[in-house]
């Protein structure tokens, strides 16, 4: 029996603002993870790194965000269309998303 074709939009049906970001989950399996992220102004907490184990591709749907990388301190300021390809084990952070309108990511976790 065949699969029934999903879709969708990402950038309708935002959630309403919440204190935390909103990740749904869109792919899953054990060697990619997509998706969806809602900023509503979150930033990671002060002196908080993610050190993730998989490559993140990431791009910037909708809003603006500023992220650093901790490897020579390099800060990316994000805007609609951007992407970028974090490796595996490479300590970055989120300064700050922009709030309205919301911030939009797509995540792309690749294992290996």
């Amino acid at each position: 029996m065949k699969k029934p074709l999903a879709h969708g939009s990402l950038l309708h049906g935002l959630p309403s603002p919440q204190a935390e970001e909103q990740v749904e989950r869109l792919i899953d399996s054990p060697t990619v993870r997509i998706e969806r992220i809602v900023s509503t102004g979150q930033a990671s907490p002060p002196g908080s790194w993610y050190d993730q184990p998989d490559a993140e591709f990431v791009v910037l749907l909708s809003g603006a965000a500023r992220l650093r990388v901790e490897t020579d301190d390099v800060t990316l300021d994000l805007k609609p269309g951007d992407w970028v390809e974090i490796p595996a084990h490479v300590r970055h952070r989120v300064e700050w998303t922009q709030a309205e309108p919301p911030t939009v990511w797509l995540t792309v976790h690749r294992a290996g």
